[in-house]
């Protein structure tokens, strides 16, 4: 009378039951990394002290950054306006493009917002043309229709197309309050308001959308963005 019983199963059972303890996926699945454009299945919008902290490190950068944007607008606006009324809203971008950097780099709700409010303030303490009401009302609006775009996918997508459509959200809000608060004898429908719609539109989606998204892979592959759930989607996405 025969069996049917393996002699690999009865000369090593333990070893066999061991194979299939250590694989808790089956063979025939495979485990896919995030990629940096793909949706997160859970994100995790809970924030931590690093991401305070990191957040506030970026606003002070950030600020020095509008500083510098500022100093430099006082002599070459004038420039391209005296060539083209309205040229200068191509660089209007650098008032606002670290906010989607930003946030593309913290993926938290409010991280466009905080960053933003602490780059007005360090502004601030550098020095200011503007005033200080005008500036922290900017950076409020700016950051929310930054968060309105990914907030829209509850913050588990992030692309260079949705970067770019947050770009240019930021910019024609933001071409909408310098006609309101300080071109009011600017028409929307003028030469000059339609010029300067067309070129902070272009300057949001280039420097807000573009240019965000490229230095954000870029920092991201130099490893400085590890500790965060975007830098490592960024640097699996490239092994």
């Amino acid at each position: 009378m025969s069996t049917n019983l393996q002699p690999s199963s009865l000369e090593h059972p333990d070893e066999h039951q061991s194979e299939q303890a250590a694989q808790p996926y089956p063979q025939s699945e495979t485990r896919r990394v995030p990629s940096a454009s793909t949706p997160a299945a859970a994100p995790s919008l809970r924030w931590r002290p690093v991401d305070i902290a990191v957040g506030a490190a970026l606003g002070v950068v950030s600020g020095l950054i509008y500083w510098a944007s500022s100093a430099l607008s006082s002599w070459i606006f004038p420039l391209m306006t005296a060539l083209l009324p309205g040229l200068a809203g191509l660089l209007h971008g650098l008032f606002y493009f670290p906010v989607t950097l930003n946030l593309l780099i913290i993926r938290k709700p409010g991280a466009a917002v905080y960053t933003n409010l602490v780059a007005v303030l360090v502004e601030l303490l550098f020095g200011n043309a503007y005033g200080s009401g005008m500036i922290v009302l900017e950076a409020l609006m700016q950051g929310l229709c930054a968060e309105l775009v990914f907030g829209l996918f509850r913050y588990r997508r992030w692309t260079l197309g949705l970067t770019c459509a947050a770009g240019l959200l930021v910019a024609l809000v933001y071409n909408g309050f310098l006609l309101a608060f300080f071109y009011q004898g600017v028409s929307f429908f003028s030469p000059r308001g339609i010029i300067g719609t067309i070129c902070e539109a272009i300057s949001g989606i280039v420097l807000a959308g573009g240019l965000s998204w490229l230095l954000f892979k870029a920092i991201a592959q130099t490893g400085a963005l590890d500790r965060f759930a975007s830098g490592r989607a960024v640097r699996a996405s490239t092994e």
